[in-house]
């Protein structure tokens, strides 16, 4: 995996747009942001997306309804809830996943 593409979903533009930063810091990760629920799916089935990240604001039926869109999907889509803790916590959470893309 040369490039991993997350998917930034959350209602606090300014946390979304520190998300991106702190993503786009580490070499190959690529970061996408959006604040409307409504036109991710689309971007999910249109674009090669790795990991959508669950920021602050949404509702609990929304972050359901993506989570289960993700599975359903033929491409492999991981889900991450975060909702803060800082860039190492991030990390983490991606390591987790994707734990050959440790240092």
């Amino acid at each position: 995996m040369n490039t991993l593409n997350f998917l930034v979903i959350g209602k606090n533009q300014e946390i979304l747009e520190t998300l991106k930063r702190i993503i786009e810091n580490n070499e190959g990760w690529k970061a996408e942001i959006e604040n409307d629920e409504t036109v991710c799916y689309d971007f999910i089935k249109d674009n090669q997306v790795d990991i959508v990240l669950l920021s602050s604001g949404l509702d609990e039926e929304f972050e359901n309804d993506i989570k289960i869109f993700c599975t359903n999907l033929e491409k492999e889509v991981k889900v991450i809830d975060h909702y803060g803790g800082g860039s190492g916590l991030l990390k983490n959470e991606v390591y987790s996943l994707f734990p050959n893309l440790q240092p």
